[in-house]
Formats: structure tokens, sequence, C-alpha cells
């Protein structure tokens, strides 16, 4: 394979920001130059230099006057509730049971489940997300259809077939002993191939007997070093709900550890609503609170203590997602401009270097995946978008009056979306779908 020489303004974490300034917490290259050889970053430095470096026949793609930075990684996403997206109801568990559930019987099918796959991937890519942690329905059709577009784009993924096995249509349950079954079926035939990761996704304790917990954990033992994902503390109807099914559990967080299922692959979706005790168990197994704004405020469910969580005694490690099709929007600009409005009413500020470190090298950090995605480092994969901040009229005519690189952060997390996405690069190649 050629070597391909992106030419651009260069960003990239190399820590989390102590404050809105901390230009030591990140690269930055006004005329950049990225060499990529084999879906590897090779080389990242000034224009000039790389050039220099670069065989002589390498192709160079002028980005320029665009901002280069890693690809956007969305740690919770349901890829089986695309046609629920934006459906009005009260609160969660409503709008589970009106919309969510019925539509995920549909992905039994594997024509359905493979078109939705392709659909979102799709739209994953035309709004710079390049890794995504995804949650497929309890059939093993919508992981096997996940895992093959994931396959055939080329992208890193994280995933799992769903485990339920109570209160939910009979069409979308499964047994412990077939969740078991079908998720090690999923994890031989799809874990470590290309770049897919398989995930153990006990959807959340409501939906799991006792049985299936201990099915998940045996899973957990066997393979240790894959990561878990469940739902935690959304919702208060919900939490005295999972309490009420567990009687002997000291609270909702207490039932993952007591099954095995809390350690620092552990992600967290929502974990709103979370005692001293709850934060303190999280923080000490090294678990993951994974931070949903837009669906936090579609259903209602509460604000996010993002800032609040990280200053404990005890700091709770903290990852930002989607949450689509609770979620309200595919892109993580838009997420993290609702991340920060949320923070507002609690009385914080979120600046925006933290905004887009979570986007990058923040997430990939609290995927364990620091060095392959996340960062523009050299023997990285490379997985990169390329974002205007003069995409709309809009965002040029205030870009009028944008004097430094946080302002400009600024401007394309509140108002950008995949509108603003030039360009997005998996392992090296272009792959934004354009738009119907």
């Amino acid at each position: 394979m050629s070597a391909t020489l992106l030419r651009g303004r260069l960003m990239s974490f190399r820590r989390a920001p102590d404050n809105a300034s901390d230009t030591g917490s990140y690269l930055y290259e006004d005329d950049g130059g990225l060499l990529v050889e084999d879906g590897i970053i090779r080389a990242v430095g000034s224009y000039a230099e790389i050039k220099a470096a670069a065989p002589a026949d390498v192709t160079e793609i002028d980005h320029r006057p665009y901002l280069i930075l890693p690809g956007l990684i969305d740690c919770h996403v349901h890829f089986p509730q695309m046609q629920v997206i934006a459906s009005y109801a009260a609160n969660l568990l409503e709008w589970l049971n009106t919309y969510t559930f019925p539509e995920e019987c549909r992905f039994v099918e594997t024509d359905h489940a493979q078109r939705i796959a392709g659909l979102f991937f799709d739209e994953l890519l035309r709004n710079g997300t390049t890794t995504a942690v995804a949650y497929c329905s309890v059939h093993k059709t919508s992981a096997d259809a996940f895992f093959a577009e994931s396959l055939k784009r080329g992208t890193r993924m994280i995933a799992g077939k769903v485990m339920m096995d109570r209160n939910a249509p009979q069409g979308l349950l499964d047994t412990a002993a077939l969740g078991y079954d079908e998720t090690r079926a999923v994890i031989q035939q799809w874990h470590g191939t290309g770049r897919n990761h398989v995930a153990i996704t006990p959807r959340f304790a409501i939906t799991s007997t006792p049985q299936q917990m201990e099915a998940a954990q045996a899973l957990a033992r066997e393979f240790p070093d894959l990561h878990i994902q469940t739902h935690l503390s959304e919702n208060q109807d919900e939490i005295s709900y999972t309490c009420s099914l567990y009687p002997d559990a000291k609270d909702y967080t207490d039932i993952y550890a007591h099954y095995g299922l809390l350690g620092p692959k552990t992600l967290l979706g929502h974990a709103i609503h979370l005692s001293d005790r709850e934060l303190d168990a999280i923080s000490e197994a090294g678990g993951i609170a994974i931070h949903c704004p837009t669906s936090n405020l579609f259903l209602g469910s509460g604000l996010f203590p993002l800032k609040a969580f990280k200053r404990r005694e005890k700091p709770v490690r903290i990852a930002v997602a989607t949450d689509v099709g609770g979620g309200s929007s595919y892109s993580m600009l838009k997420t993290m401009d609702e991340a920060y409005k949320i923070q507002q009413l609690l009385g914080e500020r979120l600046n925006p270097l933290e905004s887009w470190y979570h986007m990058t090298l923040g997430n990939a950090e609290a995927l364990s995946l620091a060095d392959r995605i996340g960062t523009l480092e050299p023997g990285t994969d490379a997985d990169l978008v390329v974002l205007d901040a003069t995409a709309t009229p809009a965002m040029r005519l205030r870009m009028e009056t944008v004097k430094t690189l946080g302002e400009e952060l600024f401007l394309l997390q509140t108002l950008g979306d995949d509108r603003s996405v030039v360009e997005t690069y998996v392992a090296g190649k272009a792959m934004k779908p354009q738009a119907m």
C-alpha cells in the first residue's frame, strides 16, 4: 500500500487538560503533515518536516485550512434503535416498552439487521465517528450483521449481543443458557476478526434473571480481557424496580459487583443517580460511568454531575456517548454541546478542551484503547476526522470573529454537525458517505 501524506492543521491530545488555556495538554501544528501507510500513522509534525522525509511517490491530500483530529469515539449507542430515534414518550420505561422493544424484535430477520447495520455505519462515519461501543439486539443475527459490516468498513468497533431473559416481549428474550452460548459463539466468531472487539452485554439487571447474571459472570471469568457493558441508574423508577428484583443487594451497583461484572473494562451507561457508596465502589473497581447527555435530556432522566464525579476524593472515570436512539443525534459534536449545557445547569463549566479531549483521547482511555485510537501518535491507527468550522453560513459569520483555537473548537461543538465533517478516515482510507 502506498503512503499518503495529509496536510492540514493538526490537533491531538497528550493528556487531559487542566484548564481552558492548557496548551501543554495537546499537540497543535498550524501547517501539519501526517504520514499514513498500511492504515497506520507513521509520522506526524510540521508539513515541511514530514514532506522532506516522506517517500518520493507519496500521495498528498491537502486539507488546509481544516482541522485534522483523531476520529471521534462514541462509548454507548444502540444500533437496532435507528428507527425509534425521535419517538415521543414520557420516560425511559415507557419509551422502552412502547417503541424500543417492539422495534428490536425485528432484528431476528437477517435482511433487516444487515440493512440497518449498513445505514448505521453510514451515519457514524458521516458524523466523524470511527469507533463506537454498540448494543446489538438479543438475536445473534444482529451481532453478526454488525460485525460483518464493521469488517467490511475496516473500523475498530466494540459491540455485543444483548443478554435478556425477562421483562421484555417474547420475541426479545433468550435464556441464561442461550445468552451464554450465543455470546460465546459471537466471541469466537468475531472477537479479533479485523478490528472487532466483542463486549459481554447483559442489557440491565431488570431484563436479566440472577441465573443470566451468573452466565454473564461465567463469560467474564472465561474472557477476562473483554469489555462488559450494561446500564445503571438512568431513571428513578428503573432504580426502584431493579432493587425490588434483587432485594439482597445493597443498591443497584452492588448487583453488578455481586456477579463479578464491575471492573476496569465495565462500561456503565448513564450512571446518573448514584450514592456515595456506589461511586466509591465504581471508582475502586475502575469502572467507567458513561455520560449520555442528549438521551438524558430527551427522556428527562436527570443531569449527570460530570465535574462532581471527577473531583471526588475517589474520582470516577468518565466517558461520553450519543446513546442513539434514546439520544437524539448521531453527532458527538451535538453530544458535547448538550453536555456543556447540562454542566451549566449544575453551576459548572465544561471548557472546549475538555469536551474535545473526551471525544478523542478521553474516550480511548476509558476503553483501554489509547495505544490504538484517540490520538495522532505514530504507530496508532489512522482513524481521523477532518473538520470545517465554516461549514454553514452561521458558522462562517461567527468564524470572522474567532481568534483562538479554543473558540474554534467551541464553535464546532456548539453549531457543528455532519456538515462540518469534511472527511472521515478509517485506517487511512477516506470513508465519509455522501448524504442522499
